[in-house]
């Protein structure tokens, strides 16, 4: 028998005000996937992902996570199905005023009972996990260069050792080398861990380096497939987007290194390079 879905979205509508952002949206994310989600400015790719875990409030539909409807959930079963899951926000969204350190024991001291000097090492553990030199447990945030914090907010998200993980725009401000890195870094998180992963992107040479499948956002509905099945749709969106110079970059680079095209997959907001290989 076929596993039920990790995440499954049924006629999800969200709006804001007269604002109409998805309509009767249909989305699911398989156990052990890497499900790429993609669109146009204004679709909604991180406004369904806030949906999905609660931060935003769907005006119609259901939302389904292992297995769960959240909605009608009492609080205590709502906030333990939420610990099985983490997220990281764009650049990090860690808390200034804290250590990395600290950060990453957040999630621990909300959740569980751990006693301090326990949550120490399991932050030590977590900075270790994501390929951060153990010296960067004691920095502040604004101690880090951008992929740092990157790095430093994907150790908080896994503090507590979920089953699915969210990601929006990971690679987003990094230059080819680091987003290259922290792409094969995600990777081989969700294969050592077995994590279901939902990804928030526009940057195509993810797209093609770590994810299974992709949903693209598309007049307030979604259209799934791989890649190449995305490819073959009609939609001129889709194939802007995927045939369009930085697609056919992105899709050069992975047939294989001498056909690398160099960073045009990859986006062209402010470069940060990384330090932590």
């Amino acid at each position: 028998m076929a596993q039920a879905p990790v995440i499954q979205v049924t006629g999800l509508r969200t709006q804001f005000g007269p604002q109409v952002v998805h309509d009767n949206l249909d989305f699911s994310v398989e156990r052990g996937e890497v499900m790429g989600v993609v669109g146009g400015s204004g679709t909604g790719k991180s406004v369904l992902m806030r949906t999905i875990i609660g931060l935003n409030r769907p005006a119609a539909g259901k939302i389904r996570v292992l297995g769960q409807d959240l909605e009608n959930l009492p609080m205590e079963q709502a906030m333990a199905v939420q610990r099985r899951w983490g997220v990281l926000f764009q650049d990090g969204a860690l808390f200034s005023s804290l250590t990395v350190a600290q950060n990453i024991a957040v999630p621990l001291k909300e959740h569980t009972d751990v006693p301090p000097r326990l949550r120490r090492e399991l932050a030590q553990v977590k900075v270790a996990m994501v390929g951060l030199p153990p010296e960067a447990a004691d920095k502040y945030p604004s101690e880090l260069s951008g992929g740092m914090r990157k790095r430093a907010g994907l150790a908080r998200a896994l503090a507590l050792d979920p089953e699915i993980l969210f990601l929006d725009e990971p690679t987003a401000g990094l230059d080819p080398i680091g987003a290259n890195k922290f792409d094969e870094l995600i990777l081989q998180l969700q294969r050592a861990l077995g994590l279901s992963v939902v990804l928030v992107t526009h940057d195509l040479d993810t797209l093609h380096a770590i994810c299974d499948r992709v949903s693209a956002l598309i007049d307030k509905r979604v259209k799934v497939g791989t890649i190449d099945e995305l490819m073959r749709e009609p939609d001129p969106w889709l194939r802007e987007y995927f045939g369009g110079p930085r697609g056919r970059a992105a899709l050069a680079a992975k047939a294989g290194p001498a056909a690398k095209a160099g960073p045009a997959g990859r986006d062209d907001s402010p470069q940060d390079s990384e330090r932590i290989a």
